[in-house]
């Protein structure tokens, strides 16, 4: 093997410039697919951790999946009968026994979870109105599942465990209102009740409409406005592995009933176009390199066509059409291990060179990083895509010179 190498690496050194075209493609097509791919799965990868870090992984509400069974259909299970137009009776919204459901998800391993009770309200200041979203929260439990503390900017959702009469807005409705700390302002809930309460805490998620509509109060505080005493209507959970959220989602709603959705499930729809962008992004890439490898044959075919005799000689001193194959073969993966090489090097520098890139969007007033992974397993896709283009370059010279008979090329020759 050792000598099928050396000729080999004799027949690229004896035609440096075609070889060095050849490798200059295999770099850039590495460098290229490192790049695009790695800024490619970087920006999903991101866009995934945003949509899970800002949502919870499961959320637990107070309807079911499937409506109940009439008594009818119970009664005459077998018989022909349907139950159409039936009026729901008219009860207290919201997770029955939520207090026992709560110490169930709890016992599970590896999560944590937060009651909430959420409504529409009407804020009043100054004579001005606006229609928010009111969720009664726990703080010390919120932190635990939320990244709204890390958006705060002025106040802290603690505050509300000091004032249970405190409220945390948006920016947006803030601004919209002209409120700041300690500004008092009127809450009228959808059932009815009303209360004067105090900002105590601004929060800033870059979402204007979240921002202008999300409002956050004490639990006990919205049980009340709500009517809806030792009531909670959502359970949000957040998990420390989120890829398992839809079989966790599937256990607790088979034990405590209410409809439970994951992140998985919600987002199914954004989750099949990354799928089918990733295998865009990789056609494209891939054929960078497939581009690369016409270069190779050609550089290749050509030795082939130039060395007819010397392979003709080698095979009539003993060599095998195998050890021929093995000359051309090894001629393909010396470029595309070389290429590799080199091209990994230039796409981690242009990698390094992306990270750092700034970018400020229109409309929005902080800049923006374009988002790179630099994850081990890219840089091997990247390496694998190119020996395979390398050695399925080679694969066809290789055979040609592997079936040259020697005794017509000899004769031919004299």
């Amino acid at each position: 093997m050792l000598i099928q190498i050396q000729v080999a690496l004799t027949h690229l050194t004896g035609r440096r410039r075609q070889t060095l075209v050849s490798l200059t493609g295999v770099v850039l097509g590495v460098a290229f697919f490192l790049a695009v791919s790695s800024m490619m799965r970087g920006s999903e990868k991101d866009f995934i951790k945003r949509l899970v870090d800002n949502s919870p992984h499961i959320t637990v509400s107070d309807d079911y999946r499937r409506p109940r069974t009439q008594p009818a259909e119970l009664r005459w299970a077998d018989g022909a009968v349907r139950v159409s137009n039936v009026k729901p009776q008219t009860e207290t919204r919201g997770i029955r026994g939520y207090r026992e459901r709560l110490a169930f998800v709890e016992s599970l391993p590896a999560l944590r979870v937060a009651p909430l009770l959420i409504g529409s309200a009407v804020l009043t200041f100054a004579g001005r109105e606006q229609g928010v979203t009111l969720s009664g929260i726990v703080p010390k439990v919120m932190k635990t599942i939320s990244t709204l503390p890390e958006k705060m900017i002025k106040g802290s959702i603690d505050a509300l465990e000091g004032d249970p009469n405190g409220i945390i807005i948006g920016t947006g409705l803030a601004e919209k209102f002209n409120l700041t700390l300690g500004r008092n302002l009127s809450v009228v809930a959808a059932s009815g009740g009303s209360r004067a309460m105090k900002v105590v805490g601004i929060f800033r998620t870059g979402n204007a409409l979240y921002d202008e509509n999300q409002t956050f109060t004490l639990l006990k505080r919205s049980q009340v406005l709500f009517d809806r005493s030792n009531r909670v209507n959502r359970l949000l959970i957040q998990l420390d592995a989120p890829y398992a959220a839809r079989d966790v989602a599937r256990q607790i709603e088979a034990v405590i009933g209410y409809k439970a959705v994951s992140w998985v499930e919600a987002s199914e729809d954004i989750l099949s176009l990354l799928i089918v962008r990733n295998i865009i992004m990789y056609s494209v890439v891939s054929a960078i390199l497939i581009v690369a490898s016409f270069g190779i044959y050609n550089t290749l075919s050509t030795i082939v066509l130039e060395k007819t005799r010397d392979i003709a000689i080698l095979k009539s001193i003993g060599f095998h059409a195998r050890d021929i194959r093995l000359i051309f073969l090894f001629e393909g993966v010396i470029i595309g291990v070389i290429g590799s090489v080199f091209g990994l090097a230039l796409g981690a520098a242009i990698m390094r060179m992306l990270s750092i890139v700034q970018l400020k969007p229109p409309g929005v007033s902080e800049k923006v990083f374009l988002p790179i992974w630099w994850g081990p397993e890219q840089f091997a896709l990247a390496t694998a895509f190119a020996m395979a283009s390398c050695i399925l370059a080679a694969y066809l010279p290789a055979r040609r010179a592997g079936s040259v008979h020697p005794v017509e090329i000899l004769r031919g020759a004299a």
